[in-house]
């Protein structure tokens, strides 16, 4: 076949590609947003002195907890020795660090001075929750780049060009146990130091609390075990050589049922408490999120369709089963702990207090997201989607029968045939 028949327009024009113009479309609005955000400064967004935290901050709130399921399946393989879910480890070891690229993105654009970024590593602040927040992230981005070169390595591209290359790439597996132990403590240091960023801000009364730390970690962990599972079963529907071990999907969603049954219980809690006494800010907040503006949002996207309904549908087992009710509930949840963090960063922000002689008076403010800040925040969320769609293709992140002979400690299922779909 010549060169001239694989650039035809029949082979160029293809559903992938369309797809894939789509979001580089998105992605370059993205980058024009963005520069008109760096040249211009932070006064051409929505965001103010009293509502810092807006669109950018949610999108990295999100993305973080998005990307946890690399932390909890790698931390099962590696250190609990639960080597069948070794395939799905991989593909969580992907779209998490695709997910914290995309969260330096949206910091980024967010910290007004991105010329600055580097201070925080050299003029270090250990009494700053924020600080400790930027370390985390930063080395654990470090340690999941490293943890998925060996993918990378393994690509005929690598192979076949840079052998030498390919074959250091590949040996960085020999570190997995390593890099295992350190992304779980990175991890759940600052997705739980993420809820205490929050929560020891005294000047805004809904935030102060203990609890958030919790529940951010565990709406992550359910977060980013379902973005994994998800992003495994629309690749098997999408992309023929993406194969995938329902039975294994199976049991994770089992576990991801039962991780939102204790997000729930804690969340129920978490609000419960809020309303034993009259707190001046915390008590509007709860009204504000509760009985407000935010009460939709609240009640039908956090608790009934992000929690409830996956719930019932995770946990049953005739549910589970049947693939598309399973892929429904793990889009659920993904939404709901989205709608969470939104919910969360906002509802802290809205609620004001003023502290006037002899007297505390409780003042609402709004916002919404400019142009700027949709436009860019969607080149963020097109450049994930773009990295992760041409990972499944071209880096084999989805496929549960040719891991490697190394990877791979459970020998059956390198035999075992893929799993009918219904």
């Amino acid at each position: 076949m010549n060169k001239l028949s694989l650039l035809s327009p029949r082979r160029l024009i293809t559903p992938f590609n369309i797809f894939l113009a789509f979001l580089l479309m998105i992605c370059a609005a993205g980058v024009v947003g963005a520069l008109i955000v760096f040249t211009q400064g932070l006064w051409v967004t929505n965001l103010t002195d009293l509502v810092p935290w807006g669109l950018w901050i949610t999108l990295d709130l999100s993305s973080i907890a998005l990307s946890a399921g690399a932390f909890m399946l790698c931390a099962a393989v590696y250190i609990l020795g639960l080597k069948k879910f070794q395939p799905v480890a991989r593909t969580a070891t992907f779209v998490g660090l695709i997910g914290y690229s995309m969260a330096m993105l949206c910091l980024v654009m967010d910290i007004g001075r991105p010329d600055r970024f580097w201070h925080g590593f050299v003029y270090w602040n250990p009494h700053s929750v924020l600080w400790e927040v930027t370390m985390c992230i930063s080395l654990y981005f470090t340690v999941l780049a490293l943890e998925a070169l060996p993918i990378i390595g393994r690509t005929p591209f690598m192979q076949q060009r840079l052998p030498w290359l390919s074959t250091r790439m590949t040996g960085l597996h020999a570190l997995a146990p390593a890099l295992a132990i350190a992304g779980l403590a990175l991890s759940s240091l600052h997705q739980s130091s993420l809820g205490a960023m929050y929560g020891i801000l005294k000047s805004r009364p809904i935030w102060f609390r203990p609890d958030l730390s919790v529940l951010f970690i565990i709406s992550a962990i359910a977060a980013g075990v379902s973005m994994t599972v998800l992003v495994s079963m629309l690749a098997s529907r999408t992309y023929k050589k993406a194969r995938v071990n329902d039975d294994l999907l199976q049991q994770i969603a089992y576990f991801i049922g039962w991780v939102l049954v204790g997000y729930v219980y804690f969340r129920f809690w978490d609000a419960f408490s809020m309303t034993y006494t009259v707190l001046p800010g915390r008590t509007e907040g709860l009204h504000f999120l509760t009985k407000g503006p935010f009460a939709f949002n609240f009640w039908v996207g956090e608790i009934l369709l992000g929690a409830i309904v996956p719930i019932v549908i995770l946990l049953t087992k005739r549910y589970r089963q049947n693939q598309v009710l399973r892929m429904v509930a793990l889009a659920l949840v993904v939404g709901g702990v989205v709608a969470y963090r939104w919910d969360t960063n906002l509802a802290g922000q809205l609620v004001l207090l003023t502290y006037l002689p002899n007297q505390i008076e409780t003042l609402y403010t709004t916002y919404f997201p400019s142009l700027v800040e949709f436009i860019t925040g969607a080149g963020v969320v097109a450049y994930g989607v773009l990295a992760i769609s041409l990972g499944v293709r071209y880096l084999n992140i989805v496929d549960h029968y040719s891991v490697p002979t190394e990877e791979h400690a459970v020998g059956e299922q390198a035999q075992a045939l893929p799993a009918a779909t219904d």
